[in-house]
């Protein structure tokens, strides 16, 4: 029988997803989306790089989940997961408070953990908060409001007992647990619903006051992928988390691209990949501030998820191309790209093009390298001073270092 698999992807981001299995419900799934009269299509066969059939829960995996816990559609998990909401060192600069969610408390990071699921899944994900009390209680605006974390997802579905709110009092005391269950909900064109197939994000809805924007704001934050059958998976998956402060994943500046340029280690603050690896962006808006999201050297596919079929050539023209998309508080997109295409390995820029908000560190890099995984130098300085004059400074001339960046590629 095979069973699901919890793996860390090349990116070094620890995922969550299913491999294949003899359970067809989810294999039902149609593989379109309707676009006005047409059929856009996804492709990629099912396979090890493919979105997969979720596989059936185990029979000692766990307790049955009560009905009424239950969204219509889930008879029963598919597959379980633990994750961990732990306090993580003070943000180095801020001195703020941070937390996270793990898989192991070891593991915990902020963003969390990327979780995937398939249209058709079931998943139960038990919530341990490892947070110290004294910590939540530092947080609290109201000193009436409960001690607690919880989980709360866009996207899915879900019954109250998962909301993770405070009016459904699905929360979690420090020391305790609580198993909340999602159901990755397939298209229905019977009934016009649209299915659950998408890049979405999961939150803390609870630490400091109901809406726990002191959690959100402390690193209690993730990003959940829905794909569709067949969908192929990308090579890398990294998560961007425009916030206040100018920040992206809570880092910016310098702090937002830590890539060593001899042994550069994928991750939240080092987003790398080889010349055309097939890599994912998450993009997630957090706080007040409208962002945007813009990729140097690159352009995307402004589509749902998969890759556009290009069989029907009237509607694949019809999505849009771009390479700036707006992020607004709560909103999520994903963006899929070609590291370096027909553009080559070097370094990239990724920021927010409100432009008061790059001048202040909301920018970062993406380091595309070279086929054999060296990076490549960066360009030389421009001149300065007379020799500047003498080589002008309009569209030919050679550009400087990214302010911010040049302690990291010198």
């Amino acid at each position: 029988m095979d069973t699901e698999s919890t793996r860390t992807g090349p990116d070094g981001t620890a995922r969550t997803g299913s491999v294949v299995g003899p359970r067809l419900l989810a294999a039902a799934v149609l593989l379109v989306t309707l676009v006005g009269v047409g059929v856009l299509r996804t492709v990629g066969a099912p396979g090890p790089a493919a979105a997969a059939a979720p596989a059936p829960e185990p029979a000692d995996a766990g307790p049955a989940i009560a009905a009424a816990d239950r969204p219509d559609g889930c008879v029963t998990p598919d597959r379980r997961i633990q994750l961990y909401a732990v306090e993580l060192p003070k943000d180095p600069i801020t001195k703020q408070v941070r937390l996270g969610y793990g898989l192991t408390p070891q593991t915990a990071a902020y963003p969390g953990p990327t979780i995937e699921m398939i249209e058709g899944e079931c998943l139960a994900i038990t919530l341990h908060n490892q947070v110290p009390a004294a910590t939540l209680e530092a947080l609290r605006t109201d000193p009436n409001h409960p001690v607690a974390v919880s989980l709360h997802t866009h996207g899915v579905k879900y019954t109250q007992q998962s909301d993770g709110t405070l009016h459904s009092n699905s929360y979690v005391a420090p020391g305790q647990s609580r198993t909340y269950v999602w159901f990755a909900k397939p298209r229905n064109p019977a009934t016009g619903s649209q299915g659950t197939a998408g890049y979405w994000w999961y939150h803390d809805h609870l630490v400091g006051g109901p809406h726990g924007t002191k959690g959100i704001a402390s690193g209690l934050f993730g990003a959940l992928i829905v794909r569709r059958q067949g969908d192929p998976r990308p090579d890398r998956t990294y998560v961007t988390a425009f916030g206040d402060r100018q920040t992206i994943n809570l880092r910016r500046s310098s702090e937002a691209d830590t890539c060593d340029e001899q042994n550069p280690v994928p991750g939240p603050t080092c987003l790398v990949a080889r010349l055309g690896e097939r890599v994912e962006f998450v993009a997630i808006g957090l706080g007040d501030d409208m962002h945007t999201f813009h990729l140097h050297g690159h352009s995307w596919a402004d589509s749902r998820t998969g890759v556009v079929d290009g069989t029907n050539r009237a509607l694949v023209d019809s999505v849009p191309v771009i390479d700036n998309k707006t992020l607004g508080p709560g909103d999520t997109f994903g963006v899929t790209v070609l590291a370096g295409d027909s553009v080559g390995p070097g370094h990239w820029m990724l920021h927010c093009h409100m432009q008061f908000h790059s001048d202040l560190g909301m920018s970062t890099m993406f380091h595309v390298l070279n086929p054999d995984g060296t990076m490549p130098p960066h360009p030389a300085a421009a001149p300065t001073g007379a020799k500047a004059a003498s080589t002008g400074t309009g569209a030919n001339a050679a550009p400087a270092p990214a302010a911010g960046h040049a302690n990291h590629h010198s």
